[in-house]
């Protein structure tokens, strides 16, 4: 029996996503961003969420465990930074594991936008939940982490199997593509996934999930190491690659 996942949009540009184990019945919420619409969706699924799996702390992100909790009796499962909106029933950090019914989920340090940020792999379903580190095209802010650090934390997703499919946590797209052609403007794989970013929005379809693969391809903060935007944008190292893309996304 294969995991479910439904997704729906919450807030402004947030993704909201719940995740069932038919077998066992157990629901996890991944981030809290919007309590009153994550149990609304529940509710219309016919599941109860039994968990919740926080990857970071921001408050589009955790800001709903409280709400929830109080509704359902949900579990907290985050990293420790999340302690600043709300308790936390079982703390995780990289090398943990935490399970969902038969599904197990391996937990990785993706710091960078936060210090404790995490993202949540499901090998087994193919997917992985990265928060706020890695988008479609684009990642993260880095409002307290440094660049080495962030880098070696993309370098992480980077291992994931090449067909994962990421599910990151804003539609943020449509903006990311145009900082990536401008970042590498040569790169004619880039411009083909661009193309197909404005057709979906024009009907406002989703840009996420996107998988591993393309993002390889095209997304500049992954392919800092990749010798045509090291040359382009300076750095004898990917993360120094890495820092001035992302100084330069924060002003463009």
């Amino acid at each position: 029996m294969t995991i479910q996942i439904h997704q729906f949009p919450c807030l402004s540009d947030n993704y909201g996503f719940l995740i069932h184990d038919p077998a066992s019945g157990e629901t996890a919420a991944i981030d809290t961003p919007d309590a009153k619409e994550y149990l609304k969706q529940a509710e219309a699924k016919g599941w109860t969420i039994t968990h919740t799996w926080n990857t970071h702390w921001h408050p589009d992100h955790a800001g709903g465990n409280k709400a929830i909790v109080e509704a359902t009796g949900a579990k907290v499962i985050a990293p420790k930074e999340v302690e600043k909106l709300s308790e936390i029933d079982q703390v995780v950090a990289h090398g943990d594991i935490v399970s969902l019914g038969g599904f197990k989920a391996d937990v990785i340090d993706v710091s960078g936008h936060t210090n404790g940020h995490i993202a949540f792999h499901i090998p087994d379903a193919g997917v992985a939940f990265v928060g706020d580190s890695v988008f479609a095209l684009g990642c993260g802010r880095m409002f307290e982490g440094e660049p080495k650090q962030f880098w070696d934390s993309l370098s992480r997703i980077k291992q994931f199997p090449p067909e994962t499919m990421l599910y990151c946590a804003h539609e943020y797209t449509t903006s990311n593509a145009k900082f990536a052609l401008h970042a590498d403007p040569d790169n004619a794989a880039l411009q083909a996934y661009s193309d197909e970013i404005d057709a979906k929005r024009a009907k406002d379809e989703p840009t996420v999930p996107t998988r591993l693969a393309r993002e390889l391809e095209t997304n500049p903060f992954l392919r800092a190491d990749d010798p045509v935007l090291m040359a382009r944008w300076g750095g004898d190292a990917p993360y120094e690659t890495f820092a001035a893309l992302r100084a330069a996304k924060d002003k463009f």
